[in-house]
């Protein structure tokens, strides 16, 4: 089939970032029509004028709402855009020149109705950044979900660079309301529509995340939170390794506990277990600032999912109520 591409990005009062994001866009190699559609989320921080210097640069869109969060944003771009297949990225990542020319590759070699790209840290990003970075996408942590590996089995796309098919869009109706968690139940309905989804492993994007600590820590305890949420909806896709993060906490309490009794072979497997950690980050992020601050960053992603994960599965077995009565704050109302 012939792909019309067209990128959908709702951004709330990041004008900055998407800056950055359009001056990536401008050295792209892809040489076929394409089209930007922005979703201005009811922002107080206005990108307007922003991208108005764009205009005559990029086929850009945009598009002004009320604010109801990232995943009804997203369906709104979707709605309005001319493409036939459209991709969704966040407003803070930053593409590689060849970012299109590599999806379009992909999928005319094998056509999926879905795709996702992996992330990674650009050179310019704080330490920080880098850090989290390595928490979020190593094989070591994550397993390698969000696209840190080729082989990766049935592949879930993430929202922050993921591609689906109008005809996908139209038969699932696209992102529901949950945030975050959005790209994972949507992902979940479109296997259950009979489409196929896959890893575009060289459609990778520079993902700043524009996150400190704290706010890493919000972040990722959310994500927690809503994974039992999301097996309570679809109960076959349900893993034991989703409690990973909790039962390594619990873990590491037992281990301290059993230290001060004189005990340590239950610590020096987790002192162990960080050391690994230390040296598979230096040797990728080639800095033992980074090095070390990536422990940190793999310490709050372990505690914020593992605390967020044990209190949302405790409160949904023991209420009656569905996810959003016991939840409100992780669902936006819907256009």
């Amino acid at each position: 089939m012939d792909l019309f591409f067209s990128f959908i990005v709702p951004v709330y009062n990041r004008p900055n970032e998407i800056r950055e994001l359009l001056d990536s866009l401008l050295p792209q190699t892809y040489q076929e029509p394409y089209e930007i559609v922005i979703v201005e989320d009811g922002s107080n921080l206005s990108s307007e004028e922003v991208i108005a210097e764009y205009a005559s640069k990029l086929p850009i869109t945009y598009l002004k709402k009320e604010n109801t969060g990232p995943g009804d944003s997203r369906n709104y771009g979707m709605r309005h855009a001319k493409g036939n297949y459209f991709i969704v990225l966040d407003s803070d990542c930053i593409l590689p020149p060849d970012y299109l020319e590599m999806a379009y590759r992909s999928l005319k070699k094998e056509y999926v109705d879905c795709y996702g790209g992996p992330d990674t840290a650009h050179e310019s990003f704080s330490k920080v950044q880098k850090a989290i970075n390595y928490a979020m996408t190593s094989t070591l942590t994550t397993g390698g979900i969000r696209g840190g590996k080729k082989a990766v089995g049935k592949f879930q796309p993430r929202s922050f660079n993921m591609g689906i098919s109008k005809k996908a869009f139209e038969a699932t109706s696209g992102f529901g309301n949950i945030h975050p968690g959005e790209d994972p139940d949507l992902t979940i309905r479109i296997w259950e529509k009979g489409f196929q989804t896959k890893l575009i492993n060289e459609a990778y994007v520079f993902h700043k995340r524009r996150i400190d600590w704290k706010k890493f820590y919000i972040q990722v305890n959310k994500f927690g939170m809503v994974r039992p949420i999301l097996n309570k909806w679809h109960p076959s896709t349900a893993k034991i390794t989703y409690w990973f993060p909790t039962v390594f906490c619990l873990g590491l309490l037992f281990s301290l506990v059993f230290a001060l009794m004189g005990n340590t072979f239950l610590l020096l497997g987790y002192l162990l277990y960080f050391v690994v950690l230390l040296i598979d980050s230096l040797i990728k992020n080639k800095d033992l600032e980074i090095a070390i601050l990536s422990m940190v960053a793999v310490a709050i992603q372990f505690y914020g999912y593992g605390r967020g994960f044990l209190e949302s599965t405790l409160k949904i077995n023991a209420s009656n109520k569905n996810p959003q009565e016991i939840f409100p704050k992780l669902f936006f109302k819907t256009t």
